[in-house]
């Protein structure tokens, strides 16, 4: 058998997820005989990745199910950090190996957060509207008064996910001027004579004017934002989630919003994506929401492709990299 038959099968289920055109993909034909597809909705996964060595997948659910339907996959590169599309404990079982990238997009969903905060501060949004709808136009005066404009500095940043993301928007948090507290996810251990003292989740909520959540998808902090949670925030207070939409109770917070518990939010993610017509946040009011994109910039995708390439490499060569299982 020739070199070239030795090569892997290796086939990137949603390739359109992190190529938009401008991120070539080419690295991967080096590795093995590499297939790609903008998109593969889930009853087309098994047979699209049917005889693959290796998986890339973003978004594509990979469980127990499609597993036991492959065997001839060795190895699930996660076109991400979070790994919750994965069944890793099945995966475990049938031995094929599952890493992700960390890291890539830090320095992009933290100049999103900052984009957030500042919007939600200056109200950037219902001021730009106003600017170009006549509201301007019909004031008294030269400006266009709004009391609801405020400074970030000396206001207090509350932090819910204290990784490489959470310490970076600390760090400019500082920068700003402002104070950070970072928060406990209950029911997590976490190893004495850490670098940051944590508050109780309930302490952080009633202190911040901003709180931004940074943390995974688990068991743990599933539906960890709610009614509750959001009833301990002061009414001025800013809720910003740039981790994953479970995290917070949708209802919960659209309720928030409406009867003005809380002053604003900015999301970039939802429990369910795309959204369906009639969604409960699609029309909420005082809410900044972008199409989970903080994470997209062609900077961090370049990275992303390269550090999957890598972890696929050292897979072939038989070294442990990223791994996650």
């Amino acid at each position: 058998m020739n070199a070239k038959k030795k090569k892997p099968k290796i086939v990137f289920l949603d390739a359109g997820t992190v190529n938009f055109g401008d991120v070539p993909l080419g690295i991967f034909n080096a590795l093995g005989h590499f297939k790609t597809f903008r998109m593969t909705r889930p009853a087309k996964i098994p047979a699209r990745i049917r005889g693959a060595a290796i998986v890339i997948t973003n978004k594509c659910r990979i469980d127990r199910r499609i597993l036991e339907q492959s065997p001839d996959l060795k190895c699930i590169c996660v076109a991400a950090t979070g790994t919750n599309n994965i069944d890793l404990k099945a995966a475990a079982e049938r031995g094929v190996a599952v890493t992700n990238v960390a890291g890539y997009s830090t320095e992009t969903v933290t100049q999103f957060t900052f984009a957030f905060i500042l919007a939600l501060a200056g109200r950037l949004i219902p001021l730009n509207q106003a600017s170009h709808d006549g509201t301007w136009s019909h004031s008294p005066f030269p400006l266009l008064p709004d009391p609801r404009i405020r400074e970030v500095f000396g206001k207090t940043l509350g932090i819910l996910g204290y990784g490489a993301i959470g310490k970076r928007v600390a760090r400019i948090a500082k920068v700003f001027g402002m104070k950070v507290l970072v928060g406990k996810i209950p029911g997590r251990n976490y190893s004495p004579g850490q670098d940051v003292k944590r508050l109780s989740l309930a302490a952080l909520a009633a202190q911040v004017d901003f709180l931004s959540i940074h943390a995974p998808l688990t068991p743990l902090t599933a539906g960890l934002i709610n009614w509750r949670l959001l009833c301990k925030m002061k009414p001025s207070a800013c809720l910003i989630n740039m981790a994953r939409g479970g995290i917070v109770n949708e209802t919960d917070l659209r309720r928030a919003l409406q009867s003005g518990r809380i002053a604003g939010a900015a999301t970039d993610v939802l429990t369910q994506e795309p959204p369906p017509k009639g969604h409960v946040l699609l029309k909420a009011p005082h809410l900044l929401m972008t199409p989970h994109v903080a994470w997209a910039s062609r900077e961090a995708r370049t990275r992303l492709v390269a550090e999957i390439a890598e972890n696929m490499r050292a897979f072939l060569q038989g070294k442990r990299r990223n791994r996650v299982v």
